[in-house]
């Protein structure tokens, strides 16, 4: 029987930690592995604790896997202290070759490949859906922790260009402790016109509750780079399909339970990316349901910025619903979304460059 150690930067009571692994244990069902047959997957919760992180990388590693799945960038740093020699296939790292994980994404060179969630140019998409919903903001921040959000930074320069062509004055707003949360977001509000920019930080992540109350309370328009945070009550999130990346990596796995080594699996960009716009939430905001009306038709005032080669998968009506359930093969969406609008699609400067280099840009059926 092979082992397959897990290591998830979520507690496991988060309710968006289960259809992650539960992504992962469903492509490799499907790729012939069988749990108490001839696959033992041991799975570990960081809760993005950096101490339990440390602790858990250890307890994994030395019960000598196969091979480990990590989810994000903290969770491969405690791991690739504890071993040089074990396969770790990763998903969620912004900046594996920047981390120090491997040596360029086309030939990672060593026992770490996997899956990257970054797109530079989201940015710019970022800035393009604030402007879409709130058409007067006239300055706006990026939120993250400086901490575990170090390459947060990549996407500074795609929103800088996409301000500087709405005439928005564009800053980062670090914050170091969850008490620091509140101040940040309250000087967005202390000027009209302000709005905020949320990606995917796992500080951001853990403290999606308090970001969202704290973006309602001081009416400070947001846009979130996880659908995490539309699925807790946030209005709109638009980013990399992060269930796919799940199942592309059990496909990694299968390879190097078969012989692949790491080394020859290049590192792969996201080519799957989806919008979602809680409408509950969306009371009172005209202009996000305008959005999703405009998605629907395939078009948008801002498709230069977030692609307009992205296609709705459901309409506006029950039978898209159970549609949009089909395409994700799980249940309805969550009961406080009254619609989840999936855009599926990828960069085609990403393709071209991934063809260029030999790679195939990891899709969905």
């Amino acid at each position: 029987m092979r082992l397959v150690g897990v290591l998830i930067n979520f507690a496991e009571s988060d309710p968006s930690a289960g259809p992650l692994l539960a992504a992962f244990r469903s492509a490799l069902s499907k790729l012939g592995w069988t749990e108490g047959g001839n696959l033992r997957i041991d799975v570990r919760w960081g809760a993005g604790n950096p101490n339990s992180i440390r602790t858990l990388a250890k307890e994994l590693v030395d019960l000598r896997p196969d091979a480990i799945l990590g989810h994000n960038t903290a969770v491969i740093s405690a791991l690739a202290r504890e071993t040089r020699t074990i396969p770790i296939v990763f998903t969620v790292v912004l900046d594996p070759v920047g981390s120090g994980f491997a040596a360029n994404l086309a030939h990672p060179g060593d026992h770490i490949t996997g899956f990257t969630n970054n797109d530079p140019t989201m940015g710019g998409k970022w800035v393009g859906l604030l402007r879409e919903i709130a058409p007067r903001t006239v300055h706006l921040a990026l939120l993250f922790n400086p901490a575990t959000g170090q390459a947060v930074q990549s996407y500074t320069p795609s929103v800088q260009a996409a301000a500087r062509s709405f005439a928005v004055q564009a800053s980062t707003a670090p914050f170091h402790t969850k008490d620091e949360i509140e101040g940040v977001i309250a000087a967005q509000a202390q000027n009209p016109g302000g709005g905020l920019i949320v990606p995917p930080d796992i500080s951001n992540i853990v403290n999606r509750d308090l970001i969202i109350a704290l973006a309602a309370r001081y009416y400070v328009p947001t846009i979130y780079g996880d659908r995490l945070f539309a699925e807790s009550g946030g209005l709109i999130a638009y980013g990399d399909d992060r269930a796919d990346e799940f199942r592309h990596a059990a496909e990694y796995i299968d390879r190097i339970l078969k012989g692949a080594k790491p080394a020859d699996l290049p590192i792969q960009q996201p080519t799957k990316f989806e919008l979602v716009i809680n409408l509950k939430t969306q009371s009172g905001h005209p202009n996000a349901l305008k959005l999703l009306m405009s998605a629907s038709e395939g078009k948008t005032d801002a498709d230069s910025h977030y692609g307009n080669h992205a296609q709705i998968a459901s309409p506006l009506s029950t039978i898209g619903r159970k549609r949009m359930a089909k395409t994700l093969g799980s249940s309805p969406p969550h009961n406080n979304l009254a619609h989840k609008a999936r855009l599926h699609g990828s960069h085609c400067h990403q393709r071209h460059d991934m063809h260029q280099r030999g790679i195939e840009p990891h899709t969905s059926n």
